[in-house]
């Protein structure tokens, strides 16, 4: 499997395996390695129905669609996948994206919806914790939207709102003696660039427009006294000018820095054009090399060959065939920072659950990285 590959690449370059830190920065003279995951989640469907509805009825089709979709794609299922990859590579640092709280509220009406029907931040923490891994959350930031819409429940039963709350997520190993690692410094924020849709059933002036905002997540981390920061985000993959503005936010914002600095995220920019697609044909990555950064998959020979595609599989989750066809999925580095592996995870079919769920609709990047 691609997850012993990481374990394979490290023995060949002198470093222990993961799970061994400590012991490790003894044989390396402190210079233990840095270890990341981005991974986007899935938050369990194709959203697009819902934003194309034009009536009332046309939108709690979609909305019932929608949820049935969330239903089937199981993420306490998937979890445990998730959880295994994180288990298998012991990263310090997770960046989540789609890490999504669903919310229902029955029968449907005015106020929010407050119970929780799945909150994927909790579902992952707990299956790690289950697993002996212990991480919490540095920092977080409400993306994408807070969305309230009816579903029809079965049998006629009448309608229950319900309610997505997208979240990017930074994680952080809590189980480490602060002088070995430490995070300080963690900030959130949205980006003042968005995306608003006019739809007469969603928002619509003279009414305010839904806006589907996106952010980022960043932190200071110190390892063995060496420091780095650590971002995380998650780019607006429906508009192309939109997407390359907040690029543009985070080389004037969290990445503006001295540090050695990391980026980990779904930046939804195509490497090379490859595989892209509408909104995905963008000058995001490109902008980002041309500030300075690396790209961990393209740095460093010690890596699996072929294109490193991330994206995307079915929105079911059941395709028999992986049908990752681009790569948009990153852990880019800027500063004294030296990549010694990168790989992927979740993109073979021997990852996915029992019942035959892929674990995302993305795979994810992880990357073993040196603090010089």
């Amino acid at each position: 499997m691609t997850r012993r590959w990481i374990t394979s690449a490290l023995c060949a370059l002198a470093l222990l395996a993961p799970g061994s830190l400590g012991t490790a920065s003894a044989a390396e003279g402190g210079r233990t390695p840095l270890r990341v995951i981005t991974r986007n989640l899935y938050l369990g469907a194709d959203l697009a129905p819902v934003l194309a509805a034009t009536s009332p009825q046309g939108l709690v089709a979609a909305v019932t669609a929608v949820w049935a979709n969330v239903q089937a794609t199981d993420f306490p299922e998937r979890a445990e996948a998730l959880a295994d990859e994180i288990a298998e590579n012991d990263p310090h640092l997770v960046g989540l994206q789609e890490a999504v709280l669903w919310r229902s509220q029955t029968p449907a009406g005015p106020g929010s919806a407050t119970h929780v029907e799945y909150d994927f931040l909790q579902i992952l923490l707990d299956e790690l914790s289950a697993r002996g891994k212990h991480y919490a959350a540095v920092a977080s930031v409400t993306v994408g939207s807070d969305f309230e819409a009816p579903r029809a429940t079965p049998g006629g039963g009448g309608l229950q709102d319900i309610r997505l709350t997208d979240r990017d997520v930074l994680l952080a190993r809590t189980d480490l003696p602060a002088h070995a690692f430490s995070v300080a410094h963690a900030k959130a924020a949205r980006f003042r660039n968005h995306l608003p849709v006019c739809r007469p059933v969603l928002g619509c002036p003279p009414n305010p427009p839904l806006k589907i905002e996106r952010g980022w997540v960043s932190a200071d981390v110190t390892l063995r006294g060496r420091t780095a920061r650590v971002v995380t985000t998650h780019l607006e993959p429906a508009a192309p000018a939109v997407q390359e503005a907040q690029a543009g936010e985070l080389l004037a914002g969290p990445l503006n820095t001295k540090l050695p600095t990391v980026l980990l995220g779904d930046l939804n920019s195509a490497a090379g054009g490859v595989g892209a697609t509408p909104g995905t044909g963008t000058q995001s990555y490109n902008r980002l090399l041309a500030a300075g950064f690396k790209d961990a998959w393209t740095a460093n020979r010690h890596r699996p060959g072929g294109p490193g595609f991330t994206c995307c599989q079915a929105p079911d989750l059941r395709n028999a065939a992986s049908s990752l066809t681009q790569r948009i999925d990153y852990v880019l580095f800027r500063g004294k920072i030296h990549a010694l592996a990168a790989d992927r995870v979740g993109e073979n079919p021997a990852d996915r659950t029992p019942s035959g769920l892929w674990p995302s609709d993305h795979a994810g990047i992880t990357s073993v990285l040196r603090l010089r």
